[in-house]
């Protein structure tokens, strides 16, 4: 269910067996009675099949999906504060339209680019960026959905034992597997 403790019951049941979690996003789905846990954990096989049957037991967590082998889309967000003192708005300006970003506000000391895209486009952006000043910046998590036509949770919440509760995925979980 899209109810208060959820995020803090599976983030503390991850704490505790000291897994890291590398990216985090939470936020309702198209049913308002449910919320998506998106979270990026790296590891060996072991390590996340660990994960998956540790969140398989807490009661309000209906699914849990390990989008790693499968065919997905993801996006991550960020917010960037760039400083224009040193003269190089136009410059930045168009790296901004090369990576099709968006300038969503102008002072005059510094622009606001809103980006979005897979981590290795927001971190090239990043690098771009670093020569004009990078004054401030935050990043969401990770998103992720299947590219095929199943659905990451299956059939109406009332159709459900227990109730309503909440989903839980884990994109690219096992990209980076000898990092545990």
């Amino acid at each position: 269910m899209n109810q208060p403790g959820v995020l803090a019951h599976v983030s503390q049941m991850l704490a505790s067996r000291a897994f890291n979690i590398d990216s985090l996003a939470v936020g309702a789905t198209e049913n308002p009675s449910f919320s998506r846990i998106t979270f990026v954990v790296n590891g060996n096989d072991r390590v996340l099949d660990q994960v998956r049957k540790q969140l398989e037991k807490i009661v309000t967590v209906v699914k849990v999906l390990d989008f790693s082998t499968k065919d997905y889309v993801e996006r991550d967000l960020m917010l960037m504060k760039v400083s224009t003192t040193g003269g190089g708005r136009s410059q930045i300006k168009e790296l901004t339209e090369i990576f099709r970003a968006r300038i969503v506000d102008v002072s005059p000391d510094h622009v606001m680019v809103e980006i979005s895209g897979r981590e290795s486009k927001i971190e090239a952006f990043i690098e771009q960026m670093r020569p004009f000043g990078i004054l401030e910046m935050v990043r969401t998590g990770r998103i992720a959905m299947l590219r095929d036509a199943a659905f990451t949770v299956d059939g109406p919440v009332g159709d459900r034992p227990g109730g309503e509760r909440s989903a839980v995925e884990s994109p690219e979980s096992a990209e980076n597997s000898e990092s545990a």
